[in-house]
C-alpha cells in the first residue's frame, strides 16, 4: 500500500489502544494518540469501511502526554506499552471510559468509573513475568506491534530493573522463545522454548516458580500462567472473599486454584469448592497447594463438560475465562443452574461486556463492577463483576 499520510483530531479512546478519528466520513483508528490532539498520521491498513493509522507527529498534544515511561514502545519500536505517553492517572480514566463505552454498547448495561490503580499504583516495574522472541541471529527480543520482527532494546518500562540482565546478546541460538519469571522468593527463572517445540529447558533457577497469596504457596512451572501483576493476585483474592457467599462454591477455568484458596476460607471446613480447568499441568498444581484443604475437589475438565454433568447446584460461581470470554453457552448453563451469586472476570473489554448482556438476558443483574489497571502503560485492563441471580439470599 502506498504511504498514505493524513492529519487528523482524534475523538475518543477505543478499544484496543487507538482513539476514533474521521476523514471524509471514514472512521480511522490512530494508534500513539489521546482523545484530543491534533496528529499527523500514516495509515497502516486499509479495510474498506475504516482505516488503522499511527500517529507519528503530534500537532497539538493532550495535557495529559508525557515524556513516554517505556524507551523502546512506540511507532517503531517494540509494542510493549503502547500507552506509555499517557499521564498514569489520566490513562486509567481513559480505561474507565473505554469500559463503559463497551458496556454500553455490547452489553446493554450502564456504568461510570475509572480503572483502579493495584497497591502503589506504580506505572513501572510492575511485571512479574515475560516472554521474549528469539530472532535468527540468537538474539532475544521483544516483539514489534503485530510483527514477528524483534526489538533487542529490553529496557521494557514494564520490568523491574535487572530483570532482563545479561539476557541480550546472540546467546540462545536454536531457541523461540524464552519465559522469564521474578517469583515472590525474588528468584529468577528463565526458560527456553527451542523451535522444533520439542519442550522447555529451564535454564535459570529452580524448575518450579514459588508463588504466594498471604501464607498459600504454589509450585508452578516456569510457563504456567499466573497474573502478571505482583499485586493483582492478593488483590483478586481479596475481593472474591469478600463477595463469595454460602457454602459451595465452583471455581471455573480455576488454573492452579488461586481463586479456589479464597473460596475454601469463605466456604468453611464443611462446605464445598469444585475447582475446574482443562489442563492437567495447572490442575496438578492446585491439588499440590490446596492439599491441606479437604474442602476443595480438583476437576480437570473443561467448563462446558461440568456444567453439563449436573453436579449440585453453587450458592457462588467464580469465573475468570480466556481472553475470548464465557459465552453464551457456559452463561445460559450458570442461569439454568440458578446460581444466585456469579464473580465474572475479564481481561478484554469487550469480550467482558458481551458476557455482561448474556448474564442480564440469563435474568442476571450487576451488583457491582470494578475495573483494575491490572498492566499499567499499556491499554490492557482488568475487570471483575458481581453479578445476582433472582434467586440470590443476602
Amino acid at each position: 500500500m502506498a504511504e498514505r499520510l493524513l492529519v487528523l483530531q482524534t475523538g475518543p479512546a477505543a478499544n484496543g489502544g487507538s482513539c476514533v478519528a474521521r476523514h471524509e466520513g471514514r472512521v480511522v483508528f490512530v494508534r500513539h494518540a489521546l482523545p484530543g490532539e491534533r496528529v499527523r498520521v500514516r495509515v497502516t491498513e486499509d479495510r474498506g469501511a475504516y482505516w488503522h493509522a499511527d500517529a507519528v507527529d503530534i500537532l497539538e498534544a493532550s495535557p495529559d502526554r508525557i515524556e513516554p515511561l517505556c524507551p523502546v514502545a512506540g511507532v517503531d519500536g517494540a509494542g510493549c506499552c503502547d500507552l506509555a505517553f499517557a499521564e498514569p492517572g489520566a490513562a486509567r480514566v481513559l480505561k474507565g471510559q473505554v469500559v463503559a463505552n463497551q458496556l454500553a454498547r455490547l452489553g446493554g448495561h450502564s456504568w461510570e468509573g475509572v480503572a483502579e490503580p493495584l497497591g502503589s499504583g506504580a506505572a513501572r516495574g510492575w511485571r512479574t513475568r515475560v516472554r521474549l522472541g528469539v530472532g535468527a541471529d540468537g538474539r532475544a527480543g521483544l516483539h514489534r506491534y503485530h510483527s514477528d520482527e524483534l526489538v533487542h532494546d529490553l529496557r521494557c518500562g514494564q520490568l523491574p530493573d535487572g530483570m532482563l540482565a545479561g539476557l541480550d546478546g546472540p546467546r540462545w541460538s536454536g531457541a523461540e522463545e524464552l519465559t522469564v519469571v521474578i517469583d515472590d522468593d525474588g528468584r529468577r527463572h528463565v526458560a527456553v522454548g527451542t523451535a522444533d517445540r520439542r519442550g522447555v529447558t529451564v535454564v535459570e533457577g529452580p524448575r518450579r516458580c514459588r508463588q504466594r497469596v498471604g501464607e498459600r504457596v504454589w509450585k508452578l512451572p516456569v510457563t504456567a500462567f499466573w497474573q502478571s501483576h505482583r499485586e493483582a493476585a492478593q488483590t483478586y483474592s481479596a475481593l472474591i472473599g469478600q463477595w463469595a457467599r454460602g457454602s459451595r462454591a465452583w471455581d471455573l477455568y480455576g488454573g492452579a486454584g488461586l481463586f479456589a484458596a479464597a473460596l475454601a476460607d469463605v466456604m468453611g471446613p464443611d462446605g464445598e469448592v469444585l475447582t475446574v480447568d482443562t489442563s492437567r499441568v495447572a490442575s496438578a498444581a492446585a491439588e499440590a497447594a490446596l492439599a491441606d484443604l479437604p474442602q476443595v475437589t480438583v476437576v480437570a475438565d473443561s467448563v462446558r463438560r461440568f456444567l453439563a454433568r449436573g453436579y449440585a447446584p453453587a450458592d457462588v460461581a467464580v469465573l475468570d475465562p480466556p481472553r475470548a470470554g464465557a459465552g453464551r453457552a457456559v452463561i445460559e448453563a450458570l442461569a439454568r443452574a440458578r446460581v444466585p451469586r456469579v464473580i465474572h472476570i475479564g481481561c478484554e473489554a469487550a469480550a467482558f461486556a458481551r458476557d455482561i448482556g448474556l448474564y442480564l438476558d440469563g435474568g442476571y443483574r450487576v451488583e457491582q463492577i470494578r475495573v483494575f489497571d491490572a498492566f499499567p502503560l499499556t491499554h490492557h485492563l482488568e475487570c471483575i463483576a458481581l453479578l445476582v441471580g433472582e434467586s440470590a439470599v443476602d
